[in-house]
């Protein structure tokens, strides 16, 4: 049951109108705190609504799905906005729409009605990006643990879908990309639940099972899905590596399929930024310094590029730490320098409008952002 009933909504919003807001981890939420996003349950359900006075239940909830944290309106982070990338209930509904398509797998009973709305859900998507075609991931995603499967799927599809735009990609190409990236994990279906839910290292027999999950699930599509043959290509090769150290055929550069290639770097980008049962989550920052680091062995270095240029490691309302001892919270990306973004300072010496740019001003070449803070 939803628990958001509890607290009155309030408006919060700064002297200029603009709402404001910044990126809480959940272990450190305090009662009275305010929402600045809708959050979702389970169920799809309205959890906590925008502008909500967080209590310690909602707290409580919150840890108990164990959500990263949420993004809250406080006066610190005045003048930040943070858009999301798709809309909230679109992408809800097409968490929950393959769900239920994972559910009747394992059942042996899909439901051409599931498939097609499924379907439906996946071009719903492709518009809003494509009339957005600029889009940056600028937002730390907020997932519940346990649905990990579903959430992840849907955002390596927006991924493989912002990395296509970028490329230059049509309409009808995008659909293929977007459903092979979208069911690149069914073949898990298959695998047995103890391997795939162990919280511990995997056995060298037990990493060999969880590596027959593309193949399974490329087998699967093609018998029993109407899929294009690019799509299911992009099942089956999406954990090969450019340098042939990949699963299952260890293919090496031109021989593995551009939508495998994509998808990979979306998949390992979203893996790595979520809390799993062997491991907690990496920083964006970590993550993309990663798939920086693999560019040329495990990735593809041109994907590699335009995965950079749209995907933020620091996203807006991050609070972070800079090398000349000031801390502030990022209020605006440049997509020609990831790495460098534009600092709100919070200083007891400074006033609420001091800014670092750290890409425009060239006094602050030297300086670097070095850790993720807590305000």
């Amino acid at each position: 049951m939803a628990l958001w009933h509890s607290s009155i909504p309030i408006e919060n919003t700064n002297r200029t109108g603009v709402r404001i807001m910044r990126f809480i981890p959940s272990s450190c939420l305090k009662p009275g705190m305010v929402t600045a996003k809708d959050l979702y349950g389970y169920n799809n359900e309205l959890m906590l609504s925008e502008g909500q006075v967080l209590s310690r239940i909602e707290i409580i909830r919150i840890n108990l799905l164990k959500f990263q944290g949420i993004f809250i309106e406080d006066e610190l982070s005045a003048d930040i906005e943070v858009e999301n990338v798709i809309d909230l209930k679109l992408k809800n509904n097409t968490v929950k729409a393959l769900k239920e398509i994972f559910k009747q797998t394992e059942r042996g009973e899909v439901e051409y009605e599931d498939i097609s709305y499924l379907k439906n859900k996946v071009d719903d998507i492709i518009n809003d990006l494509i009339e957005n075609k600029n889009v940056a991931i600028n937002m730390i995603d907020l997932k519940i643990f346990d649905d990990y499967t579903y959430y992840h799927s849907v955002n390596v599809f927006i991924l493989s879908i912002i990395i296509g735009i970028s490329k230059g990609m049509q309409k009808q190409e995008l659909y293929k990309l977007g459903m092979g990236a979208l069911l690149h994990d069914i073949g898990k279906v298959f695998v047995p639940k103890e391997v795939l839910d162990k919280p511990g290292k995997l056995t060298d027999d037990e990493f060999e099972i969880i590596k027959t999950h593309s193949k399974k699930g490329s087998d699967y599509l093609r018998d029993k899905w109407d899929i294009s043959n690019e799509s299911n290509l992009a099942v089956l090769t999406h954990h090969e590596k450019v340098d042939g150290t990949g699963y299952p055929y260890q293919l090496k550069g031109e021989k593995i399929p551009e939508y495998g290639k994509i998808i990979s770097v979306a998949d390992v980008y979203d893996a790595l930024t979520s809390d799993r049962p062997y491991r907690k989550s990496m920083l964006p920052s970590e993550a993309v310094e990663y798939i920086m680091g693999g560019s040329g062995t495990l990735f593809e270095p041109s994907i590699v590029e335009v995965f950079v240029a749209r995907v933020m490691p620091y996203p807006i309302g991050t609070c972070v730490k800079l090398s000349n001892g000031l801390i502030g919270i990022v209020v605006e990306n440049y997509t020609e320098n990831c790495m460098r973004p534009k600092i709100k300072i919070i200083s007891k010496s400074k006033n609420d409008d001091t800014y670092c740019d750290l890409y425009h001003e060239r006094e602050l070449l030297n300086v670097t952002i070095i850790e993720i803070a807590d305000l």
